[in-house]
């Protein structure tokens, strides 16, 4: 038999460099001679014979020619002018056999309609068809496989089924697109693989983890693994019914900020990680005790390094396989949906990690990150930034955020780091980066993709929320794109933070000096849609936990913490608070080690947990302090000046005018008598919540539940109560009614 190949072609193949193979490989009509004929070539380097076995009911089989030492078989079927079926059986150099459909017999992968949208960057459901999936074409059960490597000059998959030889399975190119694709008869779920690229330019040989993988290895694994996510029955229907009518701004937001990995472990030291399964059976419930209305999770996109706390993402479509499967993160979420808890997932479009296994250089090139490091690096944190000008790129984030929310029912995406991505010049030197084409320091193709994500958001998952982690004074971050915004439905207020902490950690002596950082944050609270956020930022890197940074001996610490919850949950905005915060966890939080559970034995730990759930409930249950937070109407100035008392009292009103609360706030360890303060109306007014209450580990000061308004004129109103105020303490007064 004369082989039908040329050389050049066999050279390629076997070096593993030909960048069409299915031009090579599989069935072929060979017209050269008098009548044409039908040649079937296969590469398997481990086969010590291979035969081709007919699948369309002649029992025949032919031998295939060896016609390359390093594995290149060719059968020629002289007297057959049209491709048949058939299945190709391989004996090994062991003496093993297999059997499996040629891969190079089936057609294309993607239809032209997709090529097309993909090309174009507007495919927004590209999970659905790159990477890999379970599928049955003509009655063959396989996995599809399909990545983006325009630069490439050769892709294969590598994986258990080929002993990771990436010599047996190339792509197929589809062009223009830079799409490489393949389907591989009998490759189905739990198969570990990688993507074997060859730059078209260096030569150079680079082993990828999928990116578009459903679910990977556990870390510091990183291979990607074939999974479906099609098989989970969810039982939310009335919570995303509801969520879809609800207008979240106006509705009460208590968010309990978690790292899954140190919430709590099992038992032991360093014990191994609790599953999905096992989150849901004890964080869900206690979540709802708590009173919270959300869970916000630090990254569960898959990440290799633990001490990213998961912001330095490989697996942008999978959950991290640290606590489980997909599908059980699926009934994780379902569960908080059942007991009627938002999900809001920290997701993390700013930048990348260099890891050789993920999206750095994906090609060969700087495929999803620019080249020129004044553009392409973040160098304090040593990562990449996206190329959002990329059709491609900024399309493959776009479809990630929508993933999320389409297989995983997410409530609420936190964006991380926005500010680095509006600023050419965040965190550079003069010199370190490039401007734009107005000379400015906007990045403008960041900007525009921000936008394009929350009018797909929005548009799309009616009651999803978005949430920005911003830090400077950017304009209208939280305001919709067609009033010039940025479109976020929410913003975290990092200044409030700031102020708040700076202020409440000095000597309550000092504290009357430093008023205007209480009381700033007024001046701009209804500039955005707020988010007051004690976050994990807050309690790492020598900060200290919030409670050990606060000034005092023990009891002023306690006293301090509450005092500080409280101001919080009266001030304008949603809230947000990270765990162990709740209880008065002493040290700083470490992502390898759960929190100090144990604390919650002293009655002064228990009390501030059993405060802030408390606080939790009543802020649900009183319209006044969420209804309006975004408003100036919302809040009403009853007296700031009191500056040597440091005392401070406002009124928070509902969207009903007999719906107010009256917060008074007792910065200094000196307990108040007859404390005048003004009130709108006259009548009993009850104490509805006293941070010196004994049940929370206080003193008991306070004005036994409740106090009567007189008809005196005070701070601009016409009634006023004479009040007893906690040191170091708060009081939320309710007109009865």
């Amino acid at each position: 038999m004369n082989p039908t190949l040329r050389k050049q072609d066999l050279d390629l193949l076997v070096e593993a460099r030909h960048w069409d193979p299915f031009s090579v490989l599989g069935p072929h009509v060979v017209d050269e001679g008098e009548k044409p004929f039908v040649s079937i070539r296969v590469i398997q380097p481990r086969a010590r014979e291979v035969q081709v076995v007919r699948d369309d009911g002649i029992p025949r089989r032919a031998s295939m020619t060896r016609i390359h030492p390093d594995g290149v078989f060719e059968a020629q079927f002289p007297l057959e002018a049209e491709i048949f079926p058939y299945r190709l059986e391989f004996t090994g150099g062991d003496g093993y056999r297999w059997m499996q459909h040629d891969p190079y017999a089936f057609g294309t992968v993607l239809t032209d309609f997709d090529i097309h949208l993909l090309s174009e960057g507007s495919h927004l459901d590209q999970y659905e068809k790159l990477g890999s999936h379970v599928v049955e074409i003509g009655g063959v059960r396989g996995t599809t496989f399909a990545v983006w490597a325009p630069n490439a000059e050769r892709v294969s998959v590598a994986c258990n089924f080929n002993h990771w030889d990436g010599r047996v399975f190339p792509m197929r190119n589809r062009g223009e697109s830079g799409i490489w694709e393949i389907f591989l008869p009998g490759v189905v779920e739990e198969e570990i693989y990688k993507y074997e690229i060859r730059s078209r330019d260096t030569g150079e040989l680079l082993v990828k983890s999928d990116p578009f993988a459903f679910r990977f290895e556990r870390p510091p694994r990183t291979g990607s693994i074939v999974c479906t996510l099609d098989g989970y029955r969810w039982d939310d229907t009335s919570w995303m019914e509801e969520r879809a009518c609800r207008n979240g701004l106006d509705a009460p937001m208590a968010v309990y900020e978690v790292h899954l990995g140190s919430w709590k472990r099992k038992e032991g030291e360093g014990g191994p990680y609790l599953s999905y399964r096992e989150l849901a059976d004890d964080l869900v419930p206690y979540v709802k005790e708590m009173g919270y209305t959300h869970i916000e999770l630090l990254p569960v996109a898959e990440h290799p390094f633990d001490g990213s706390w998961g912001y330095q993402v490989l697996g942008y479509f999978a959950p991290t396989s640290r606590h489980g499967r997909p599908g059980e993160f699926m009934e994780f979420v379902d569960r908080c949906h059942r007991e009627r808890i938002g999900v809001i997932v920290d997701w993390v479009p700013a930048h990348f990690p260099r890891d050789a296994h993920g999206l750095a250089r994906f090609d060969g090139t700087h495929l999803y990150e620019h080249a020129d490091p004044r553009r392409g690096e973040q160098q304090e944190w040593g990562t990449l930034v996206f190329n959002y000008g990329r059709r491609e790129v900024s399309n493959f984030l776009l479809s990630n955020a929508l993933f999320w929310l389409d297989k995983y029912h997410i409530d609420g995406l936190r964006v991380d780091a926005v500010a680095s991505m509006l600023y050419l010049d965040y965190s550079r030197k003069t010199g370190e980066w490039i401007p734009n084409v107005h000379g400015g320091n906007e990045n403008l193709e960041a900007i525009a993709f921000l936008k394009r994500m929350n009018e797909l958001v929005h548009e799309r998952y009616p009651g999803v929320i978005t949430v920005a982690e911003e830090s400077t004074a950017w304009p209208a971050v939280s305001r919709p794109t067609y009033l010039g915004g940025l479109g976020f439905t929410l913003k975290w207020n990092m200044g409030w933070m700031h102020d708040m902490l700076m202020f409440i950690e000095k000597e309550p002596i000092h504290r009357k000096f430093h008023f205007g950082q209480l009381t700033f944050s007024l001046l701009y609270a209804f500039h955005e849609n707020f988010i007051l956020p004690f976050s994990h930022d807050e309690v790492v890197h020598l900060k200290r936990s919030m409670l050990d940074k606060l000034p005092g001996d023990l009891w002023g610490k306690f006293a301090n913490l509450r005092l500080l919850y409280s101001y919080m949950y009266a001030h304008p905005g949603k809230k947000l608070l990270f765990m162990g915060g709740e209880f008065g966890q002493w040290e700083e939080w470490d992502h390898d080690r759960p929190l100090s559970w144990d604390l919650l034995r002293w009655d002064t730990h228990q009390g501030v947990r059993r405060f802030v759930r408390d606080l939790n409930l009543l802020y649900r249950e009183i319209p006044a302090l969420h209804e309006v937070d975004f408003r100036p109407e919302g809040f009403e100035w009853i007296d700031f000046r009191d500056v040597d008392n440091s005392v401070v009292a406002f009124l928070r009103r509902g969207k009903h005018p007999d719906d107010a609360v009256v917060c008074v706030f007792n910065f200094t360890p000196v307990p108040r008598e007859k404390y005048r303060v003004g009130v709108p109306w006259a009548g009993r007014y009850r104490e509805a919540l006293n941070s010196d209450a004994a049940a929370y580990g206080g003193g008991n000061a306070g004005n036994g539940g409740a106090v009567e308004a007189e008809d005196a004129p005070w701070m601009g109103h016409a009634h006023s109560v004479s009040l007893t105020l906690p040191p170091l303490g708060a009081l939320f007064l309710i007109p009865v009614r």
